[in-house]
Order: structure tokens, then sequence, then C-alpha cells
């Protein structure tokens, strides 16, 4: 069990603040901002496992569970993951939104190497959250993410869902009620190429696969 940090500093997640994040976070601290979807735990995962570790211990998370990253821009991704062998412009088509593709983690990753150890994939995200992306712009790498409730509980769409969860963070941004829903994003793998599987429905499954679709992949048996 994790011990307790000083209480969390609950601020609105007003651009002001985000400041205080990227400063933060190089440091291994964790945090709590929405996205589009759900309430996430975010940490920095290119500089130092320690973040990555304290996220898995206060979610009961199972290592060998793996997490997702979020970057600030659809430009941002080839730094982390490889998208060779995919049709030019559908990670535009796809993205910034409630998705989460599934890529190669490839050689020229500069994620930290025991994020995801056994992995040879990587789920990334750009949501269409401008504080998130913000942050992750403003620490000039990835950010880190899981579902802000302890694992196997139903995931968080206010702060006050996940209360119990304050003080193993040192800001928690508010950005208030989530109205999608409970369901996360829509999670595809893409790394085979010229196909697609749906790992998870989530949010946008419609829009995703009439997606994947005008690109010419077809859905994996």
């Amino acid at each position: 069990m994790v011990q307790p940090r000083c209480l969390a500093s609950v601020l609105l997640a007003f651009s002001r603040h985000r400041g205080k994040a990227t400063r933060i976070l190089p440091a291994s601290a964790v945090v709590a901002a929405e996205l589009e979807t759900i309430y996430h735990l975010d940490c920095g995962c290119c500089h130092s496992s320690a973040a990555v570790e304290r996220i898995y211990k206060v979610k009961g998370r199972k290592l060998t569970s793996p997490l997702a990253i979020c970057v600030a821009d659809v430009s941002d991704i080839p730094r982390f993951a490889s998208v060779d062998g995919l049709p030019n412009s559908l990670l535009d088509s796809l993205l910034p939104g409630p998705v989460t593709v599934v890529l190669k983690r490839g050689d020229s990753s500069i994620l930290e190497k025991t994020l995801n150890p056994g992995f040879d994939s990587i789920g990334v995200r750009v949501p269409d959250c401008n504080f998130i992306r913000s942050i992750a712009r403003g620490s000039e790498s990835a950010l880190a993410l899981t579902s802000a409730n302890l694992s196997g509980q139903p995931s968080s769409v206010s702060p006050t869902d996940f209360e119990h969860l304050w003080h193993h963070c040192e800001y928690v941004f508010d950005g208030g009620l989530l109205k999608n829903g409970r369901a996360g994003s829509t999670l595809v793998d893409l790394t085979v190429p010229g196909s697609y599987k749906i790992l998870r429905s989530g949010s946008a499954l419609v829009e995703t696969t009439a997606v994947l679709h005008s690109f010419g992949l077809d859905e994996a048996i």
C-alpha cells in the first residue's frame, strides 16, 4: 500500500495552472486531470520510472497491465511510437478525440524503458482536451496515464468520484462533471498494416470504425 503524501491541492483546470503541473512532473509527481472521457492519473514517463511505479501502487494495478500515454499533438507521436505502414492522414483523422491507438513502440521511442516492460506496443492518446494537452506540450514529453480509480472500480467522471485517491496526487485539476458517461476512449490496435482490431468499444466506436474503413483498413478477425 502506498503511503499517503500530503493532501493534494485541488485547482480548477484553468490554463494559468498548467505551469504547476509542468514544473513537478519531471520530479516523479502524479497529478489527476480530466480528459474528454473520464478523469485520469497522469505522470511523466520519459525520465524516471518512480512516478509510473507510484501509479501502479495507487491503483492496485497489476504490472502486467500496460499504461497508455498522452501526447500534445499528432505530430508528436513519432517520437514515442512507430507510424510506419499507416495511411497518410489516418491519425489526423482519428485524433484529437476519445480514441486510443495502439502502435508499435519502435526502436527510436524515447519512452522510459521501464514503462510497460515486455510490451512492444504502446497505446497513444491525443485527447480533445486543451488543458491536459497543454501540460504535455509544456513538459515537452509524454504523460503516462490511467483512469483515476482503483482497479476494477467504476471510472470517475468528477473529482469527488476519486476523492479517496487525492492524497496520492500533488495536484487534482478540477474540470467539473464530465457528461459523456464512463465508457472511456475507444481502443484500437493498428500494429498490423492494413488492418485494425477493436480492443475496447469505448465512447467513439461508430466514428472510429467509419474513419478506419474510409482509409481501406479491414477489421482483423
